[in-house]
Order: structure tokens, then C-alpha cells, then sequence
């Protein structure tokens, strides 16, 4: 056995101490959109702290928190908080809860996040489910020695976001007449925005969106064998030509004024699936 399935199972039998669950549906929430474990009726909160072999958020507005409850009838495992490339973490450390999700059950991972928007029919506000991701983290979780219990050593990449998921959001998104993109997101390390020639760099080659998380939890949900949906807030307007100092308290803002309607597409989601 690996030391990887090793802290595995050590995670999981501390798990086990104190719920029994087995949800099918794991949530990762990004910055500034927490507010969705507030719908879940929860049976368990267990802080980060608390749990074997996780790492801690040093993010101020993610809260640390593992929620084992139930929303849209269905069980869910939530993480109330993620982690970050820029925090200093491994690769493996960020993807770490999702095999952990993995191993308690879960098949289908919804992870959203908040990112700035290069695509200019975008807005401040607005909610895009990705279709498709460009890796330039400049690093990938499955470099190392392949656990072929855990994953293939070469796992196809030519739908990492389910078709079904995005037509079902697209659908979920018309009943509630929410507005919602569907595009490309592009993640870089961060933790410092982008310059303009970057920003005009990553429009080029083909980016809607442009953020600094997902790519790796869905990169090991997909060599896990999950099925994933992902939502982005777009927080900012990264256009070169008008591009203005970011203000984090303003995205902070447009993530919380876009959160009831992510918190609406994602709840029936739930229902749906």
C-alpha cells in the first residue's frame, strides 16, 4: 500500500468515528461562496483542524469546515473552504480531500469557484459553468508514481466537465431565469493578479475566465473516476484596455450578490441528479 492510501484510510477511519454517511455528492465552495452550507441540513461540521492529514485553509474568508448533511433530499460532503498553490501547499495536499471524498463514497464533485472575467460579454455579477480548462499552474497533481488503485497513470482529459452536468445547469439556469455563460476557465498560481499583456495573452488562447484553484481538484476527480460540474462566479473584469486596480473588497461583493443564484442553480441541481 501507498503512503497516499495510507493517510487515506487513516483519514477515513477518523471520519468514520463520527458520521456514518456515505453521500454520493461532493461540494467544493470558493471564495466568497460559503453561503450554500447554509442550506445544507447538516449532520455533521467538522473542522479542518480535526481531520487527519488535512491541510488548513489560510484564506480569511474560507472557513475550514468538512459538512456532512443533506440538500435537495440528497446526502452531500461539503468543503467550506479549499486550498490554494499560493498558499505553498503540494499539489497532492490540495487534491488530498478529494480522494478523500472519493473514498467516503462520492461520485459526483460540483466545485465552483470566484475568477476575473477576460471574456468581455461578461460582467461583474455574472455566472459561467465551465465547459473546459487551460492548466498554467506550471504544475499537475498526478506527477510522481502512479497508485493504479487510485487512478490510470494516463487519464483522458477530452471531457473532464460532464456534458450532461452543463445541458442539466443550462436547463436549471433557463426555469429560474438566471443568466448564465458557458466557457473556458484558465488557472494561474497567483496569489498577485494579472498584468494586462498576461490578461491579452490568456484571451488569445482562448480563456473566458481566469482563476487560481479547481484545475487540480477536477484534474484528481477525474483520474478518480468522478464526474464533475463546475461553476465560476466572475468577480472582476479583467479587460486589458479598461482594466482598473482590483479592489478585493469589490470582488468579495460581486461574489456575495451572485451567490443566491448559485446557491439556487446548485440546490436543484442536487434535486435533479
Amino acid at each position: 500500500m501507498t503512503e497516499l492510501r495510507k493517510q487515506i484510510d487513516e483519514t477515513i477511519s477518523s471520519l468514520r468515528s463520527k458520521t456514518a454517511g456515505e453521500p454520493p455528492i461532493g461540494i467544493i465552495l470558493g471564495t466568497g461562496l460559503g453561503k450554500l452550507a447554509e442550506e445544507i441540513d447538516k449532520d455533521q461540521v467538522i473542522s479542518y483542524r480535526d481531520i487527519p492529514h488535512f491541510p488548513l485553509s489560510t484564506v480569511e474568508f474560507h472557513a475550514g469546515n468538512l459538512i456532512f448533511g443533506r440538500l435537495g433530499g440528497k446526502e452531500v460532503v461539503a468543503m467550506q473552504g479549499r486550498f490554494h498553490y499560493y498558499e505553498g501547499y503540494t499539489m497532492q495536499q490540495i487534491t488530498y480531500p478529494v480522494r478523500v471524498m472519493k473514498a467516503l463514497g462520492v461520485k459526483v464533485l460540483m466545485v465552483s469557484n470566484a475568477c476575473g472575467g477576460l471574456n468581455t460579454s461578461f460582467r461583474a455579477g455574472d455566472i459561467m459553468v465551465i465547459s473546459d480548462h487551460i492548466n498554467l499552474l506550471g504544475d499537475n497533481p498526478l506527477i510522481g508514481p502512479n497508485d493504479d488503485e487510485l487512478g490510470p497513470r494516463f487519464p483522458d482529459m477530452s471531457e473532464p466537465y460532464s456534458r450532461e452536468y452543463m445541458e442539466l445547469v443550462e436547463q436549471i439556469a433557463s426555469e429560474e431565469k438566471i443568466k448564465l455563460h458557458k466557457g473556458v476557465y484558465a488557472a494561474v498560481s497567483g496569489p498577485n493578479l494579472e498584468t494586462r499583456a498576461e490578461y491579452r495573452m490568456l484571451q488569445t488562447i482562448g480563456a473566458d475566465v481566469i482563476g487560481m484553484s479547481t484545475i487540480p481538484e477536477v484534474i484528481v476527480a477525474v483520474h478518480a473516476g468522478l464526474k464533475v460540474l463546475g461553476m465560476s462566479v466572475i468577480t472582476d473584469e479583467c479587460f486589458p484596455d479598461t482594466l482598473k486596480p482590483a479592489d478585493i473588497k469589490e470582488i468579495l461583493r460581486h461574489a456575495h450578490e451572485a451567490e443566491p443564484n448559485l446557491t439556487r442553480i446548485m440546490k436543484r441541481f442536487v434535486e435533479k441528479i
